[in-house]
């Protein structure tokens, strides 16, 4: 896998594409960067660039003490400052290499990707922004790939979660249809009336109707008894 040539374009003393002497801010500036004091380059930067005619180099090695105190977002800008300021086209590339290192550090790929493209325009033979170039589109096409694993991942959780609420509210609805235990229960306890044999049926129904035949004779005789009257003789 391609690493990162994370190198960041410095003018230091010895490194000089202008013409112009160095101011003394600048140099002093310089002194620190090398000893790793990057918050005091950059306020010895800083007054070298607040004059009239500041010069570019103090500019330029500014945004690089920004880098090394990771504050990417005022690197940046001045970086892009820079870029879009020159007129040489060295300084343009130097100045949009370190954009694009910056911008890589702050996870701005499509970004870091356009600055090293632009570095490239106004210097083709400069292989270590070439490389920082394929190392950026590397890592944004991992980074889409993964995007797309996280989409994908968050729809198979979402429908899973679906089908586990539609199961709920299916077990739901089958627990309202089911007959209530408690009522299941009582019924069971209710007395069930006994079941006759035919034999004991056909018993019954034969003491029903010799009773019945007992009160109509009962009835009939009470009748004829009833009916008896003294005989008027005919004088």
């Amino acid at each position: 896998m391609k690493k990162l040539v994370l190198i960041l374009m410095v003018l230091l003393p010895g490194y000089r594409l202008f013409a112009q002497q160095e101011k003394s801010y600048v140099k002093k500036g310089n002194d620190l960067y090398q000893q790793k004091k990057y918050k005091e380059a950059a306020d010895n930067y800083n007054k070298a660039v607040e004059k009239k005619n500041g010069s570019v180099e103090g500019q330029f090695n500014l945004g690089d003490a920004f880098y090394k105190q990771k504050q990417f977002d005022k690197a940046s800008e001045q970086f892009n400052k820079i870029a879009e300021s020159s007129n040489n086209k060295a300084v343009a590339a130097g100045a949009y290499h370190n954009l694009g290192n910056t911008l890589l550090e702050n996870k701005k790929l499509e970004e870091s990707i356009a600055a090293y493209k632009k570095s490239l325009l106004n210097n083709p033979k400069d292989e270590e922004t070439r490389y920082n170039l394929a190392y950026a589109q590397e890592q944004l096409k991992k980074q889409q790939q993964q995007d797309k694993n996280n989409k994908d991942q968050n729809k198979d959780n979402k429908q899973n979660q679906d089908k586990k609420d539609q199961q709920k509210k299916d077990d739901k609805d089958k627990d309202k249809n089911k007959p209530d235990k408690d009522q299941q229960k009582k019924d069971q306890q209710q007395p069930q009336p006994d079941k006759l044999s035919k034999e004991d049926a056909q018993r019954m129904l034969d003491a029903l109707n010799n009773d019945e035949k007992q009160t109509q004779d009962k009835l009939k005789n009470k009748k004829v008894k009833g009916t008896g009257g003294k005989i008027l003789k005919d004088w």
